[in-house]
């Protein structure tokens, strides 16, 4: 091949004697042209319906910010559907000029709409980068593009548009890598992996699950999992506060945390500020479980159901029943009118945590439809609510808080799970082929839906057994952290420990049969803790505190 040297070493482990296998194949900007790549590739070669899809000439670049130089590729996959509201699928492929035999997908976040940075850590909090480490690394707009002005998010009234955010742009994305990475260096990688946070982490989740033997490895950090149900949720609050009397108002916010710390700090055997005992806590404050009539927020009850001082912002202020009604529901299971996909009965809401009013989960303002807003009130929106208004109700400009839960819309309601969530327990099919899968959630993330994530994490026990999970799957949750699995101790500000090399531990236990343990040491400059897999959580024993020998792993 023109252009290309190959460097080749010794390697003793898993081969027979005399063989040789070359640790990295390397490429030069002679050999990042079109004529080597080509301008397109055919449709046949996607594993998914597409129209076409073509290739931009590629584009040398030089080694910088201590990654490789590499040669980028960006391409085109034409939707089959050619109505006005059908989009393309935007992709791009990044290949090192030294390829260690390595490709990684890199998953999207938000509503998806733009091509991931394939430089940056997806979602690391310690050890080298993808790109640093020769991967080869590719990913997709998910299939429609981000814009301002009219028509703009009319892409959401398109089916083939909804099921390649769902699931089918993740298999033509990676279909067409792979034509490329082939195309470059002659062969196809040796170990495939995808990483992914948040809509990432869904699509790591949803890689797993369907399309299992294209992958060896998967991580998922926050994964969104019930993607339909955590749209709507906001919704389904702002219409619980329909009422003015249910309105849980910003002054609240110190009350509600205040509460949770003081029935759950201590459950763990030290108060230091941290919720770890996430099951414990959640046990507490969700009314839908355990015994019934349970009553955790009556001691914050306003006396004579009377706030005599509703614009107190301390701890000690006081809930009037209907803003008690509210908390209940936000922080218990939302049971469905009908099962959505894969028999899911309800969505997990929220865990107990320090920022209650994160993300909408406390509205600053009252919504058109709701009672006591103006005239002209803004109708209630948030980063996934062209869910609910295109997806759900096929008009963008509908306000969402006309949904009825089991109304009209539920067969729609049913028909989207099926596309959009990532909730199949089975991961029979990804376990059989080798594939090793590493899942981190937050219980502080008020964006996704980490009662949700517990619930799909014990749905894959329940389905597999504990000891077929333990062999190819890790779920680990870290107390106390949000959406970017980053945290701080209530009240001192301590950072909750988070670090650890996410890739080397995914990459240890695929290429080398090296298993993680049940517990991953995680670190916050000095101070660290275990962080523990689920349903376990770090139990404070003896010692210093905040050091990771002082605390064990325990069940409930």
């Amino acid at each position: 091949m023109t252009g290309m040297r190959i460097l080749v070493v010794l390697v003793v482990a898993g081969l027979a004697q005399g063989q040789t296998r070359a640790a990295s194949k390397a490429i030069t900007e002679a050999d990042c042209t079109a004529e080597r790549l080509g301008s397109a590739i055919p449709a046949g070669a996607i594993g998914e319906p597409v129209g076409a899809v073509t290739l931009a000439a590629p584009v040398w670049n030089a080694a910088a910010n201590g990654n490789l130089a590499y040669c980028g590729v960006e391409g085109l996959m034409e939707p089959v559907d050619r109505s006005a509201t059908a989009r393309p699928i935007r992709f791009r492929v990044m290949l090192p000029a030294e390829w260690s035999f390595r490709a990684a997908q890199v998953g999207g976040g938000g509503m998806n709409g733009v091509t991931p940075d394939l430089l940056q850590n997806p979602g690391m909090r310690g050890g080298a980068s993808l790109a640093q480490r020769g991967f080869a690394t590719y990913g997709s707009d998910s299939g429609h593009q981000m814009g301002r002005g009219p028509g703009a998010n009319d892409w959401a009234l398109n089916e083939e548009a909804i099921a390649n955010l769902g699931y089918l742009q993740l298999k033509k994305t990676h279909d067409a890598a792979m034509v490329v990475i082939r195309k470059m260096y002659g062969e196809g990688p040796r170990f495939n992996y995808f990483f992914g946070t948040s809509q990432g982490g869904r699509e790591a989740l949803t890689v797993a699950q369907r399309y299992p033997a294209d992958y060896d490895g998967v991580a998922a950090n926050v994964p969104i999992v019930n993607f339909s149900s955590l749209m709507l949720a906001p919704e389904l609050i702002r219409i619980q506060e329909k009422p003015v009397a249910n309105w849980v108002t910003p002054a609240k916010v110190n009350a509600i945390r205040g509460e949770f710390m003081r029935q759950c700090d201590g459950l763990d055997g030290l108060v230091d500020g941290v919720i770890n005992n996430y099951m414990a806590c959640r046990a507490i404050f969700d009314v839908k479980q355990g015994a019934a009539n349970r009553k955790p927020w009556a001691g914050k009850r306003c006396a004579g159901n009377v706030d005599g001082n509703p614009g107190d912002t301390s701890a000690g202020a006081c809930l009037t029943d209907g803003q008690i009604a509210t908390l209940e529901m936000v922080y218990s299971r939302y049971a469905f009118a009908t099962p959505l996909a894969n028999g899911v009965k309800s969505f997990g809401m929220w865990l107990p945590n320090t920022d209650p009013s994160g993300s909408g989960l406390i509205a600053p303002a009252r919504y058109r439809g709701q009672e006591g807003a103006a005239a002209d009130a803004p109708m209630h929106a948030h980063l996934g609510v062209l869910g609910v208004t295109g997806f759900l109700f096929r008009d963008p400009g509908a306000n969402p808080l006309d949904y009825v839960e089991g109304g009209a819309l539920n067969g729609r309601r049913e028909a989207l799970s099926k596309v959009l969530d990532s909730t199949n327990p089975d991961l029979s099919g990804f376990a059989a082929r080798g594939g090793k899968l590493l899942v981190v959630v937050g219980t502080n993330d008020t964006l996704a839906s980490p009662g949700a994530q517990l619930d799909y994490y014990q749905a894959v026990i329940d389905r597999m057994g504990r000891a077929t999970v333990d062999a190819f799957a890790r779920l680990f949750v870290l107390p106390q952290t949000g959406h970017g699995l980053s945290g701080s101790a209530y009240g001192s500000g301590a950072a909750i420990p988070n670090s650890y090399d996410r890739v080397g531990v995914l990459m240890d236990w695929v290429e080398q049969k090296k298993a993680p343990g049940k517990q991953i040491r995680v670190t916050a400059g000095e101070r660290s803790l275990p962080m523990c897999s689920y349903p376990e959580y770090p139990k404070y024993v003896e010692g210093v505190a905040g050091v990771a020998e002082s605390y064990v792993c325990a069940g409930r």
